[in-house]
């Protein structure tokens, strides 16, 4: 392995935002830098000319110049994984002819110095500092600490694959289940553990990990609504719409000027005959032209609010990436156009500036006799949960970050706070609600999925899988803080919104191919991972279908079929497309 180091990774904004965090840590804490390190995998026969030529091309940024000296923290990817940096660098080094190369991957070395004591030497930070500050540096879900440069050989060693686990439901009864239930973060309802009970029990087996986890996210309440899809008798009377009867209840009123309504990943309206002007695929050679064409109008908002709870820039982030997905789905394949993001959240507790109707006291006591001390500070907040003014700070930046970096502008939002006590209980949103929305365009002849016939073959477009977002669709249904904080952390996904963009770009170039379109079918990648877009997207054709697991792009080894089947990492589509195409 090959260590070349880079430039400043550290920007004097963000040097000082981290030194203040920090210092909240341990006082003693001075100085922080921070420099990019490029560990190279390289053939044994490389030499000095491809050193040279490999310093070269990581010549970039603004030269370090910060102080090397104090404790080091070296954060790498986590071990296994492949990050989308080191995919784009290790392309471009091959581009460049230098083909000795396997692997580029980056870290960043950061050096933190400490204040001197009466006698001139610098204090020690203590183990329990050690391991805060480690916590802060790294994002514990893609990355890991190191110590040592050279422990970062690791990234490049390949992790054994895991294997099936069985759940010995006919030995240990409802029992294991409930186990299972908690150590894998099921989040399945006492009448759905005894369906699985019963339903193993008269197939005489066990149920592995790989069925468990996939019936949890495809069966979560929010992959299925089932609060939403319930009846609900009210004072002894039987109701006779259910909340999302009440809600389509409009549509199923008004219709007109609906195209497509409740069937698919977006809406659509109805448009007009319009110019419009693209690439018009491979099959006319790429050219540029323009033509009138009917062209709808496709426009979707949803929420991403746990993931944003636990980590608000990648939730957010995410969030507007699952949204930006779902448009281009729709149909046989659409172009997103514009977005929008909103946030809701519990009062913001700004430190120093701290608002009169921020508090917990009971508005239903008089104004005389309400406590000005009851509930100081932020109140009732699980501790894994990120505060209303970090989700504030973090959130609206992730949600613009991936907007910006795919291309699309954020052009429409809201944020509002709200939380109150009455009579004793205190409502809030400390589980925010994050909206990502937008709109877009979709040819009129390409509204509807069409079915496809038996040998059909069915891809997964995008980037790769990892072990990322793991019981994101069950997470998410659980009230905050029921689920053990591992798990939370494991269910938050982190985006890539470059590979989001090339696999629109792929999906633009297959409609701009009009009645040639391959595409029959497209659903994106989102809760519960291919566990649950490969089955909707058979479903909805009333196909069955054979998945080889090991024929999935992965970018971690090590994972498990479980992992495999049911992560949520991100940028990902499904499509079903004819053999001969």
């Amino acid at each position: 392995m090959l260590i070349l180091p880079g430039s400043n990774a550290l920007s004097a904004f963000r040097t000082k935002g981290l030194l203040s965090q920090l210092q909240a840590i341990d006082a003693s804490i001075q100085s922080i830098s921070g420099q990019f390190l490029h560990f190279i995998d390289w053939t044994a026969e490389s030499g000095q000319s491809v050193s040279g030529r490999l310093n070269a091309l990581l010549n970039y940024g603004e030269p370090f110049s910060g102080d090397a000296s104090g404790e080091e923290f070296i954060v790498v990817p986590r071990f296994g994984t492949i990050s989308p940096w080191s995919s784009k660098a290790t392309d471009i080094a091959r581009n460049c002819g230098v083909t000795q190369v396997r692997r580029i991957e980056r870290g960043v070395s950061y050096h933190i110095t400490t204040k001197s004591d009466s006698f001139r030497t610098r204090n020690i930070l203590s183990g329990a500092s050690v391991e805060a500050v480690a916590a802060l540096l790294h994002d514990r879900m893609t990355e890991i600490v190191l110590r040592s440069a050279d422990d970062a050989s690791g990234l490049f060693r390949d992790l054994a694959a895991k294997l099936l686990e069985t759940i010995d439901l006919l030995f240990g009864g409802k029992k294991a289940l409930e186990n299972a239930n908690a150590v894998l973060g099921l989040a399945l309802s006492d009448d759905e553990i005894d369906y699985l009970l019963n339903a193993f029990t008269q197939l005489k087996r066990n149920p592995t990990d790989v069925e468990l986890m996939m019936f949890a996210q495809a069966n979560s309440e929010h992959c299925r609504h089932k609060i939403f899809n319930a009846e609900w008798t009210i004072d002894g009377e039987r109701q006779s719409k259910s909340l999302f009867s009440m809600i389509r209840n409009t549509h199923q009123l008004h219709p007109r000027g609906t195209v497509v309504a409740y069937s698919d990943n977006s809406s659509v309206i109805e448009g007009a005959t319009i110019s419009r002007f693209y690439q018009r695929g491979a099959v006319e050679g790429n050219v540029y032209a323009a033509s009138e064409e009917l062209t709808h109008i496709l426009m979707k908002v949803e929420t991403h609010n746990h993931p944003t709870a636990i980590s608000p820039f990648a939730g957010a982030s995410t969030g507007a990436g699952g949204e930006l997905r779902d448009e281009g789905a729709t149909g046989r394949g659409a172009k997103p156009k514009a977005g929008l993001t909103g946030f809701t959240v519990s009062n913001l507790m700004i430190i120093n500036a701290v608002q009169p109707w921020e508090n917990a006291r009971d508005v239903t006591q008089a104004l005389t006799e309400r406590d000005a001390l009851e509930h100081p500070g932020i109140y009732g907040k699980p501790d894994r949960i990120a505060s209303p003014l970090q989700i504030m700070i973090d959130g609206p930046l992730g949600s613009a970050a991936f907007n910006n970096e795919f291309g699309r502008p954020t052009l429409g939002g809201y944020f509002r706070t709200y939380e109150q006590n009455i009579g004793g209980q205190v409502a809030g949103y400390h589980k925010p609600i994050m909206i990502a929305g937008g709109i877009g365009s979709i040819a009129a002849i390409h509204t509807k999925k069409d079915d496809f016939p038996p040998g059909s073959l069915l891809i997964q477009l995008g980037g790769p899988s990892m072990r990322i977002g793991m019981g994101g669709s069950a997470a998410s249904s659980m009230a905050t803080g029921t689920n053990t904080a591992e798990l939370d952390f494991d269910s938050v996904q982190r985006g890539n919104p470059e590979m989001e963009r090339r696999a629109q770009e792929v999906i633009n170039s297959c409609w701009a191919m009009g009645d040639d379109n391959p595409i029959l079918s497209i659903h994106d990648v989102g809760a519960g991972g291919l566990s649950n877009a490969f089955p909707e997207i058979t479903n909805d054709a009333k196909r069955g279908a054979v998945f080889d697991l090991r024929k999935i792009h992965l970018e971690e080894s090590g994972m498990s079929p479980k992992e495999i089947w049911s992560n949520e990492s991100q940028e990902r589509y499904v499509l079903a497309v004819l053999s001969r195409c």
